[in-house]
């Protein structure tokens, strides 16, 4: 099934922006600037895969094996949709970044 461009394009904006405010949030109540961009692939993963995150201890060789195949079987619309979300919560880190570097202290 094939997306529409429309549809790829809301999609892109809507995780940008929703990685951009969860990741901004994080920031101001953990005071930790990259925490979000560190979280990312860790939330990626769960998004892409379908294995229970437990087998990933249990059996990792399978796990990941199995992450590997079903990354590279990814779509190009569901790879720039994830990229967007990553853009957000880089760009969430440099937002409280440069906000604490200007002085405010509320971040």
């Amino acid at each position: 099934m094939q997306m529409s461009l429309p549809v790829v394009l809301i999609s892109m904006l809507l995780f940008f922006v929703l990685f951009f405010g969860i990741g901004f949030l994080l920031n101001m109540l953990l005071r930790m600037t990259w925490i979000m961009a560190i979280c990312f692939p860790i939330i990626a993963i769960l998004i892409i895969d379908d294995v229970p995150w437990t087998r990933y201890l249990t059996a990792p060789s399978a796990s990941l094996a199995a992450l590997g195949r079903k990354v590279a079987s990814l779509a190009a619309a569901d790879l720039l949709i994830l990229a967007s979300g990553f853009a957000g919560a880089l760009c969430a880190g440099w937002a409280i970044r440069t906000l604490r570097a200007k002085g405010y202290q509320m971040f």
